[in-house]
């Protein structure tokens, strides 16, 4: 731990830390995914899942940035290298075997809503170990991955 003037205990940051660098590995995975499904997606709707999913990508990234940046805020470790991703993140594995346009809108569905609903569940826990401004992070991500959550799944109806 690095120090810091946040005034959140040591407890409870490393608690929070905890909790964003779960986050982070399902962030990170998922933006793989994306980009994955981006290279392979084949299809009639090929151009319009191609295009979306490098947006996706974009957003996902973002969101791994701002969700680092505050692991460091409260003098935490980021642990984002490949193999803390693939020991800690939570979602499935992303099918290699597959291009049509709706089987890959069916395993990203898969991703994207784990990503969104674990970040929902963090909010709360953030929120009741006292640290508004992660519950808040996390919210925002939530926003923003439920849009785009959204988007790929019109593409199922």
């Amino acid at each position: 731990m690095h120090t810091t003037h946040v005034d959140l205990s040591l407890d409870i940051r490393q608690q929070v830390i905890a909790i964003l660098n779960k986050r982070l590995a399902d962030a990170v995975d998922l933006s793989i995914q994306v980009k994955l499904a981006h290279w392979n997606v084949r299809g009639k709707h090929f151009i319009a899942l191609h295009e979306l999913f490098d947006k996706v990508v974009d957003s996902v990234k973002n969101s791994s940035d701002e969700i680092a940046e505050r692991i460091g805020q409260l003098g935490g470790v980021v642990t984002g290298n490949v193999q803390e991703v693939v020991k800690n993140t939570s979602l499935g594995v992303f099918p290699s075997d597959i291009s049509k346009g709706e089987d890959i809108v069916g395993a990203l569905v898969q991703g994207i809503s784990t990503f969104a609903n674990n970040c929902r569940k963090d909010i709360d826990n953030t929120d009741k170990l006292g640290d508004a401004v992660t519950a808040d992070l996390l919210t925002a991500i939530t926003r923003e991955t439920d849009k785009y959550l959204w988007f790929v799944e019109a593409h199922q109806q």
